[in-house]
């Protein structure tokens, strides 16, 4: 695999690097979901669908956990997280190359304080695939569902554990709805737009697990201002990783 992968590194700050590869790189929404989960320190921390590890290594990188765990299907992604884990981090971040729906035995059930997921956006049979099969497994709902995320996290999560996810807006009444089947409580929301006065383009959803109903709206964030610059809160969501900008 190491000599096929053909990988490059992107600074994250403080010391850290991400590789990531034509296929397997990241985006603004990994970013944000990243800012939004890391409100306090975790025990521990397991990302779903890691991909190239960005989430789990940000964490790290900002000590908002001591121990993260990556599960990916794709393994071309779980050897670019793990050549920067090897390198960035001291071994408290492991890739799980599996399935979600095939983890039993290879991660600790019930034991999590925070669990994250950029999940596919496009439910099953909604819009036209992507034309790779590494954007459709990104993008749409070929190789888990955002029910299978939601139940899979249920079961890794202690009790008051946290789960957090982004998805578009017109998904948010199923991930509520997901969440409270699943016993995990709604309790924290985000809307991101990209300028205001914009409809939203991204939601983030916090819920906690066996938690009691009541659920805090927090202000809307804005990614760009008018003229096309970041806003002082997007930079300093990025804060040293775009240091330059």
């Amino acid at each position: 695999m190491e000599q096929t992968v053909a990988s490059k590194k992107e600074p994250l700050g403080k010391g850290f690097y991400v590789h990531v590869s034509k296929n397997h790189t990241f985006g603004t929404d990994a970013v944000l979901l990243a800012d939004f989960a890391g409100t306090k320190r975790f025990k521990n921390h397991c990302d779903l669908g890691t991909g190239c590890g960005i989430i789990p290594l940000i964490l790290l990188r900002d000590q908002k956990t001591n121990e993260a765990y990556g599960v990916e299907i794709s393994e071309e992604a779980c050897f670019l997280a793990e050549k920067s884990s090897t390198e960035f981090t001291k071994g408290n971040f492991k890739i799980i190359n599996s399935d979600l729906n095939d983890l039993k035995g290879k991660i600790p059930f019930g034991e999590f304080e925070l669990v994250t997921c950029n999940p596919p956006y496009k439910a099953n049979g909604a819009g036209i695939l992507s034309d790779t099969e590494t954007d459709k497994t990104a993008r749409h709902e070929t190789k888990c569902s955002l029910e299978n995320v939601i139940e899979v996290s249920s079961k890794l999560l202690r009790s008051s554990g946290s789960l957090c996810l982004c998805q578009r807006p017109e998904r948010l009444s199923d991930m509520i709805n997901l969440m409270r089947q699943y016993k995990v409580e709604p309790k924290r929301l985000r809307i991101v737009c990209k300028k205001a006065g914009t409809e939203p383009w991204l939601v983030l959803l916090e819920g906690k697990r066996d938690a009691k109903s009541g659920m805090r709206i927090m202000p809307p964030l804005f990614v760009y201002e008018e003229n096309g610059e970041y806003t002082k809160e997007m930079l300093n969501i990025y804060g040293c990783y775009k240091e330059g900008f």
